[in-house]
Order: C-alpha cells, then sequence, then structure tokens
C-alpha cells in the first residue's frame, strides 16, 4: 500500500511541479489516501459550509485539482473524526493518515504542506497543555503566567524558524501569530476559573494585569472561526465572565459556579450575542448553549424561561428549540424512564424497567463523536470500581447502525454487558446529540432523581454520593 501511495505522491509532485507556481496561480491540489478508512470519502468544508466531497478510489487514495479557492482555514472531514488545514493559491496537497490514530498519524506533504502541520504540531501540544491546567491549576499565579509566557515564546520562535525556511505569505502568518495568541489567552482563562472556584488564597494574590489580553480578543474574526483554539477561548471566556456577573450580583457566591443553571447560560447567551457580529459564530453557540439549557431543565418553568430568552435575541432556530423542549419534558425529575426502549448487543429489545434494578446512572454517546465517547468509557470504567454499587448504562444515540455501533465496542474493549443503543424513536439522530453531555441519575424503579448533571464535572462524584445516600 505505502509503495502504491509513494508512487500516487510521486506523479502529483510531477505534475504539480509542471503547474504555474507564478503568485497568480489559482490552482489549488488536494490528494492523499486514508488507511483503514471509516468511510468511502472526505469531505472538505468552511466556515461550516461544504466545499466538497472526496471519494475513495479502489486503493483508499483521492485527489482533485482546485481553482478560485480563497487562502485560509479550511477542515478536512473523515467521518467521524475531522482536523483543519491551511490552504491558499499554488499549495499542492498530499495527506496521509490512518484512522486507528487519527490525529497523531496525520501528516501534510507537498507545497505548502509546512502551514499545516504547523497548525497540526500546534493541535497536539495544546492538547497536552489542556491536560497540564487541569492538573496543575494549584501552582501559584506568577509562576503560572511565566509558564504561559514561556509556552507562547516557544511557539513563536517555532514559528519564526519556519518563516525563515519558507516563504510564507502575510495572511497565514496573520493567522498563525494569532493561534499562538489564543492559546496564551485560553491557558490563562482556563486558570483564572479553576483557580477562583477551588483555591481562594491564589485567587487573592492572582496580579490585576492577569487577564489584560481580555482586550486584545477580536470576537468578530471571520477567518479564526473554525479553528478550535478561537472557539475554545470565547467558550471559556463566556463561562467565567458569567461567572463573575453573578458574584457581582448574588449574595450565594457559591452557586454561581453551576455553569448548568439557567442564570449561567443566559449570560452567556446574551454575551455571545452582543459581543460578535459573525451570524454563523453567534448561532454556533446560542445552539449548543440553547440545547444545554433545554437538556438540563428539569421542570416545565425552566424550558418557559429559555425559550422566552431566545425569543428576545430573535434566534433563528427558534423551532429546532421548541422541538428539543418537547422531547425533554420526558426526562423531567419524577418521570419514569421503565418503558422507554432500547436494543441490547443480542439484538434483542428491552424496556429499561428489565435491566434497571438498582441506582443506575445512564451516558448517551455516538461512533460520531469518537474522541468524545472515548473519553466517556474511560471515565464510566474507573467509577465503576470506585462504585460497585451502581450500575452504570451506556445508550448509544446511532439508531440504524448497529454493526457500526457493534464494531466500535469490539474495537475499543467496551463492555457489552452495560451497552444498549437507543431503539423505536421518533426524534432525529441530531436531536439526540444534543443528550450527550448529559447523564440520568435513575433509581431502582425506573425514576429519574437527577438530570442536571454532567459527566466528568468536578462535582461529579459528590453528586454520585450524595445520590447514592438517598
Amino acid at each position: 500500500m505505502k509503495i502504491l501511495f509513494s508512487f500516487f505522491l510521486c506523479c502529483v509532485l510531477l505534475f504539480t511541479g509542471c503547474k504555474d507556481n507564478s503568485v497568480n496561480s489559482s490552482d489549488i491540489f488536494l490528494g492523499g489516501q486514508i488507511n483503514n478508512p471509516e468511510t468511502d470519502y472526505v469531505v472538505l468544508s468552511k466556515e461550516n459550509e461544504t466545499i466538497d466531497t472526496l471519494y475513495l478510489d479502489e486503493e483508499n487514495q483521492f485527489g482533485k485539482d482546485y481553482q478560485n479557492l480563497e487562502s485560509g482555514i479550511y477542515t478536512f472531514r473523515h467521518p467521524p473524526e475531522s482536523q483543519i488545514m491551511y490552504i491558499e493559491p499554488g499549495d499542492s496537497i498530499i495527506i496521509w493518515l490512518n484512522t486507528l490514530s487519527f490525529d497523531e498519524s496525520l501528516n501534510f506533504s507537498g507545497e505548502g504542506a509546512e502551514k499545516s502541520n504547523f497548525l497540526l504540531e500546534m493541535f497536539l501540544k495544546n492538547q497536552k497543555n489542556n491536560d497540564y491546567v487541569i492538573s496543575n491549576y494549584n501552582i501559584e499565579p506568577e509562576r503560572f503566567a511565566k509558564l504561559t509566557d514561556s509556552i507562547r515564546q516557544q511557539r513563536l520562535q517555532k514559528l519564526e524558524g519556519l518563516t525563515d525556511r519558507n516563504e510564507f505569505s502575510e495572511e497565514f502568518l496573520e493567522i498563525a501569530r494569532a493561534s499562538i495568541n489564543y492559546e496564551f489567552y485560553d491557558l490563562r482563562e482556563r486558570y483564572a476559573f479553576l483557580v477562583k472556584k477551588y483555591n481562594r488564597e491564589f485567587a487573592r494574590i492572582m496580579p490585576e494585569d492577569f487577564t489584560d489580553y481580555r482586550e486584545d480578543i477580536d470576537f468578530s474574526n471571520e477567518e479564526m472561526q473554525d479553528y478550535y483554539v478561537y472557539t475554545n477561548l470565547i467558550d471559556d471566556y463566556l463561562r467565567t465572565k458569567s461567572i463573575e456577573h453573578c458574584k457581582e450580583n448574588h449574595e450565594d457566591k457559591r452557586k454561581c459556579y453551576n455553569i448548568n443553571s439557567f442564570q449561567n447560560i443566559q449570560r452567556r447567551i446574551v454575551l455571545i450575542d452582543s459581543l460578535s457580529d459573525i451570524e454563523s459564530l453567534k448561532n454556533e453557540f446560542i445552539d449548543r448553549l440553547a440545547a444545554q439549557a433545554i437538556t438540563m431543565a428539569e421542570n416545565e418553568g425552566r424550558i418557559d424561561s429559555i425559550l422566552d430568552l431566545l425569543n428576545k435575541i430573535d434566534y433563528s432556530h427558534i423551532e429546532s428549540a421548541r422541538h428539543l423542549a418537547d422531547i425533554q419534558k420526558d426526562y423531567f425529575v419524577g418521570n419514569t424512564i421503565k418503558d422507554v426502549m432500547a436494543e441490547n448487543t443480542q439484538g434483542e429489545i428491552i424496556r429499561y424497567g428489565d435491566v434497571i434494578s438498582r441506582p443506575t446512572i445512564t451516558y448517551a454517546w455516538s461512533l460520531y463523536n469518537p474522541a468524545h465517547h472515548r473519553w466517556q468509557h474511560n471515565v464510566i470504567k474507573n467509577l465503576k470500581k470506585k462504585y460497585p454499587e451502581l450500575d452504570f448504562l451506556g445508550v448509544n444515540i446511532d439508531l440504524g447502525e448497529r454493526e457500526e455501533w457493534l464494531r466500535t465496542l469490539e474495537t475499543y474493549g467496551y463492555d457489552k454487558d452495560d451497552e444498549y443503543q437507543i431503539a423505536r424513536r421518533k426524534a432525529s439522530k441530531e436531536t439526540y446529540k444534543k443528550y450527550l453531555n448529559k447523564v440520568l441519575f435513575v433509581s431502582p424503579d425506573g425514576t429519574i432523581v437527577r438530570g442536571d448533571v454532567q459527566l466528568g464535572s468536578p462535582e461529579f462524584e459528590e453528586d454520585i454520593l450524595e445520590f447514592l445516600n438517598k
């Protein structure tokens, strides 16, 4: 396979070497090979709009020449995974990846590939830094400030070294520098949140200029709206600003850290609606926040409140929100799920009442969010060991995709005795995706005890202990 791919690559490079490489060239070549493909196609998109779908041939290769594509960040998807890349006229990009280790194996080569490889390297380093913040927010603010300064400087030096060896356009350099800065901002934003919530001593000694970077955040940067670092920063900014607003206006400051509360979500929706001029970016956040508020609602009054807010801001997807609200009414506290149908791994249609006999936690997952379902199952695996008196039921939402579901269970070694797939439901898969961060605490008789908690939150185990002690 690699010999064939090498031949393919040589042909491409020969072809692109004969192209007009002047700055006026509007051609972009995109091709590559997928090892262990999950689907028979790849998708190129920009700003949530599909540019093209390329189908794999019998050797799992693809390729196409494009005219008149604009410079910028694009998303390359091989469902269920995706990654960003930067392309501009004159580039000839070859992509190679193995789906068994998507991000780690992904490689860009050919003319202009260094730009995408730089962004990919930043992504992988950013992932490690995210874990670092979570496990090291207990270091002093001044020391953490120096660490983040050092990280940003290392990134800039890396970019400077690449710039010396490559003729990068000023457009790319602006985005690359912005990506480094937004990562730096986000590291500090997340640290500030964790310290203020869990370490009052450090919160009191945090330097006054620690969050001065907020003045430099552009909430309407169209070029960056597809970039995860940018959207992650905005997400974390909205969260911390909503908490700060709550603490300024409420006496019980501890409750301000409940990010699933209606007041918190309401403030974040109002903020993004007022801060950004990009309609698609605003809708992306409001879609998610509205879904979070609705799926976490435990009574009709809370549902009415969020729908009223969405009406006030002229939310364009209000009908979708109303539809989700109708579904959520089945999951209010006090309702029962004992008659809800699901399919087990033997192909039998069962009622939850047939399998729930002890205190139980249910969680939803999808084949098309692989990083998320791996994280979910890892958390559940650890919880099973700590709380043997609890049952944990995984519910796959990909209705009608039984073979793919079973294959995923086998591939990742998930416990088949505790796994089910939804059955006989009327709602769409897109609707059920809204429940991927939600868990239900269910009593032995199938009654919902709680439905406003998120798997993996810092308070999750406290919620479990409270549930068990009732």
